[in-house]
């Protein structure tokens, strides 16, 4: 897959990351795809993901501790500004695809 492409975890992790905005890290991230998409999540498959994205640069991560106290610490990812555009573009590009179907979808006796 190209470096302007995301396959369809990656791009699911990304949406993830946006969601959960400063709290994504990665076992955060395999709840909060398990609650919307009802299905289950390798959390090394979201790792795996986690660094795909960025190596192509369209997340970053930082170490800080998982709680105001100082607890232990935690890989934080957020979306680059490289990954919303290729969000956007995504979307643009699946509702250019869906436009119209509605009808195609409806279910024929």
């Amino acid at each position: 897959m190209g470096k302007d492409l995301l396959g369809e975890l990656e791009h699911q992790v990304l949406l993830a990351v946006l969601r959960l905005d400063r709290e994504a890290f990665s076992s955060s991230i395999v709840v909060e795809l398990e609650e919307r998409t009802g299905r289950e999540v390798a959390p090394a498959a979201v790792y795996i993901a986690l660094r795909r994205l960025e190596e192509k640069g369209m997340a970053a991560s930082e170490m800080r501790p998982a709680d105001e106290g100082g607890g232990r610490t935690r890989r934080y990812f957020r979306a680059t500004s490289s990954g919303r555009a290729l969000l956007r573009e995504s979307r643009r590009r699946l509702e250019s695809l869906w436009d119209g179907l509605d009808s195609a979808l409806e279910e024929r006796a």
